[in-house]
């Protein structure tokens, strides 16, 4: 079957396009990139790894090709493959791309013979053994484009390579007759090469493909070839990105007197593929094959540069050399937008590593990425007590005009939908300093400019669940335990902490643990009285709602019922954890014994109803992604504008470290520096005139990390907690406790005032307004 021989759809198409001229062509592919990329432009850096130059094809334009007296040997040996491989790694590579020629061994026998004797059945074969090699001892990951494959190849090859890539250059079996391009070049004929991108579609390859411009084709045989790609992507989802590459002539072909394409014929594809392709694809274009035109190529529709190196050269177009990075980057500032660095496979494609890639290369992918699928941009992660990364001012003009629209919608008093909370998470850039700046504004307007925090104590009473969320590394099984000792603390432990914590300023305790195979509701309720006989004025702020969930559940009574006893007991506010990330598809994958997304909405409900406070918190930066944030956002919202009982909103970073999940390569390495600055930010924007207060947790982020987010939207510090229990279990290192004299440095670090307040956010006692 072909995709691409409906030639009335690719008229129409044709006719449409010609109606309009170039510039407003690129405005229309402009906007409609911008509309389903946003401001970013993405590029890998890579070493090119030209593992043989041997080829069965004749193509007329080709100087990759070689035969084998020109050679030194047929194929590089696996120390030069590793050579090159370490270099790229050295200066900060991340994809290393084996190019090379279709089955050589069919045409050359100096070709078979280097395979026979090295035990090898095929090119391919060979090729599955280095890019293992590769992988083994490097960071790189692999990106293959061999030629054709079979579906048998793809099979092979898929678990030693992120991603694979062949071009479809065109669907015009003219181009393959004599005298053509293509004449004498099996490879080439189009529907061989559909084949093989269907194959590619059936074995879920991240794919890589595109168009070769100028070699003899029509407009009508581009608009084909571009409707070819955009039916087989619709059926299978696996294009990762569409390569508009002009043809250059090159001395020593057969085409070396035929002129190169002209700039304007150049953009006015690259917008045709903008329009003609699915919204969510990604259009390429070479850097290095247009010079100083680079902010042109972006309004006409492009939003990737491909590969990059700084080590080796381009083997297709050796004389065109790469821009150096910071001028490619000079140049995609210029032209408004962000340039930012991916992997060889596609963020579409990294955010699901389960579905488009071996399991054994998925953890690399997880733990290398951030919720875009994007590299992660630094060291920096949650828990781990390192300096937080500095952000360079960019020098973009312009930026998202979707962000701009949502920040004056905030402006004007609207609440935000999904669309813009999530698009905004992407911020990059003068986007970002922006959201962060009216964040702050907003925090001003609404909370003044004092730093708030209460004094408490932590009390974990026991670390014994019966649940097996994947994140937690606090929780045991049973008294033998893989990380420390199981516990379950007494009554009289409880209340001896509770005093204790009172002659050291506390005036609430945060009551949470385990769910103990023996507790029952009965159970919470002697833990609340035992703080209550201890210290009568203590406030109690205790249990999550899967605490409460399990305890009335136990006892057979409603939440509301259940809630109301114990506030009976003297149960004062409740934390609002175990939220995690508000949807069940999350759920199911981190915590799927634990409430779902329904239960836990009901609890808090419950819990507003009877006239209990609550929290509010969000756990990010493991398998969830921005739609997941703003959904969760606006869950809480919606329960909040109906209840008014969220005191606070806390966004929790997730620390990795010693999480089960991580540890089996199944979530990302916690959020980055601009995921954690943009939760808090982007919280305070969409939950403006509902939750008035913003957290930071300085156990996550620590005393450098939450001053910065002091200024990006949050207000308050939380808790001293004395005895922090859960984020240390996880591998974080910032310590049990933050002292008052702390706290004051750091709120006066940043030119503001420190003050105590109460879990209800008053005044504690002896505190003044500033």
């Amino acid at each position: 079957m072909a995709y691409w021989w409906n030639r009335t759809e690719a008229r129409d198409w044709l006719d449409r396009l010609e109606r309009f001229s170039l510039d407003e062509l690129a405005a229309e592919a402009e906007a409609k990139t911008i509309a389903a990329h946003g401001a970013v432009v993405t590029y890998s850096r890579k070493v090119f790894i030209p593992l043989t130059k041997l080829c069965r094809d004749v193509c007329h334009y080709c100087t990759f090709a070689h035969r084998p007296s020109q050679l030194t040997a047929p194929f590089l040996e696996p120390e030069e493959v590793l050579e090159i491989a370490r270099a790229g790694e050295q200066r900060g590579c991340r994809e290393a791309l084996f190019t090379l020629g279709d089955q050589p061994e069919a045409r050359y026998s100096a070709a078979r013979r280097w395979l026979d004797e090295r035990g090898f059945a095929s090119t391919l074969d060979y090729l599955a053994h280095v890019a293992s090699l590769v992988l083994e001892e490097t960071s790189l990951l692999p990106h293959l484009n061999p030629g054709i494959m079979t579906a048998a190849d793809y099979e092979k090859l898929r678990p030693v390579s992120a991603s694979m890539g062949l071009m479809l250059e065109s669907t015009s079996e003219r181009l393959c007759g004599k005298g053509m391009p293509h004449y004498g070049s099996p490879d080439k004929i189009p529907e061989v090469r559909l084949q093989s991108l269907r194959d590619a579609g059936e074995a879920k390859v991240p794919f890589t493909t595109g168009l070769l411009i100028g070699i003899g084709e029509t407009r009508l045989e581009r608009v084909e070839a571009l409707l070819a790609i955009r039916d087989l992507h619709a059926r299978h989802g696996h294009i990762q990105e569409v390569i508009i590459q002009n043809f250059r002539a090159k001395p020593g072909t057969l085409m070396a007197a035929t002129p190169d394409i002209g700039l304007d014929e150049h953009l006015w594809t690259i917008a045709a593929a903008r329009l003609i392709l699915l919204a969510e694809m990604v259009v390429q274009a070479p850097p290095n094959l247009q010079p100083g035109q680079l902010g042109k190529l972006i309004r006409a529709g492009v939003n990737d540069w491909g590969g990059v190196s700084p080590v080796t050269l381009d083997h297709v177009n050796p004389e065109a050399p790469w821009p150096h990075l910071e001028q490619l980057e000079t140049q995609t500032e210029e032209a408004g937008r962000h340039l930012r660095q991916r992997l060889a496979i596609g963020p579409a494609f990294a955010r699901a590593p389960g579905l488009w890639t071996d399991e054994a290369l998925q953890p690399r992918i997880r733990r290398a990425t951030d919720a875009r699928g994007l590299p992660r941009d630094s060291d920096w992660h949650p828990g781990t007590g390192g300096a937080i990364p500095e952000r360079p001012l960019s020098i973009g003009i312009g930026g998202d005009k979707e962000i701009r629209i949502a920040l004056g919608r905030v402006e004007h008093g609207e609440e935000l939908g999904a669309f813009h909370i999530e698009r905004m998470f992407g911020a990059e850039g003068r986007d970002f300093e922006r959201i962060c700046r009216v964040a702050d504004e907003l925090r001003h307007d609404r909370v003044g400019d004092n730093v708030t925090h209460v004094i408490n104590r932590n009390i974990n009473y026991t670390n014994i669940c019966l649940y097996r969320c994947g994140f937690c590394a606090f929780s045991k099984g049973s008294t033998k335990s893989e990380r420390g000792p199981a516990y379950n603390i007494d009554h009289a432990e409880i209340a001896r902490r509770t005093v204790e914590a009172r002659e050291r300023g506390a005036s609430e305790v945060c009551l949470q643990g385990g769910i103990h195979p023996s507790y029952d509701g009965n159970t919470y309720r002697g833990i609340v009285q035992a703080v209550k006989d201890a210290v009568p004025d203590m406030h109690v702020h205790a249990f999550s709602p899967l605490e409460v969930h399990h305890g009335a559940t136990t006892l057979g009574l409603d939440y509301e019922d259940y809630l109301a006893s114990l506030k009976e007991c003297g149960l004062a506010t409740l934390p609002g954890t175990a939220a995690e990330i508000l949807s069940d598809d999350i759920r199911d994958i981190i915590c799927p014994d634990k409430l779902s997304t329904g239960e836990w909405l009901a609890v808090m409900q419950a819990a507003h109803k009877v006239g209990l406070k609550t929290t509010s918190t969000i756990m990010f930066g493991h398998v969830e992604t921005y739609a997941h944030w703003a959904t969760h956002l606006l869950r809480l919202r919606e329960l909040q504008m109906e209840s008014s009982g969220f005191t606070e909103f806390v966004p929790l970073p997730f620390v990795h470290m010693e999480a089960p999940n991580w540890r089996r390569g199944q979530t990302r390495s916690g959020p980055t520096w601009r995921e954690t600055v943009l939760m808090h930010a982007v919280s305070r924007i969409a939950l403006d005139g509902a939750i008035p207060n913003i957290q930071v947790s300085w156990v996550k982020l620590g005393p450098e990390g939450a001053a910065h987010i002091l200024q990006a939207g949050a207000n308050d510090l939380g808790g001293t907690l004395m005895d922090e229990s859960i984020t240390r279990a996880a591998g974080g290192v910032n310590g049990q406790e933050f002292g008052v004299p702390e706290m004051r440095a750091l709120a006066h670090g940043i030119g503001r005032r420190l003050q105590e307040r109460t879990t209800l956010y008053g005044l504690a006692a002896g505190e003044t307004v500033a």
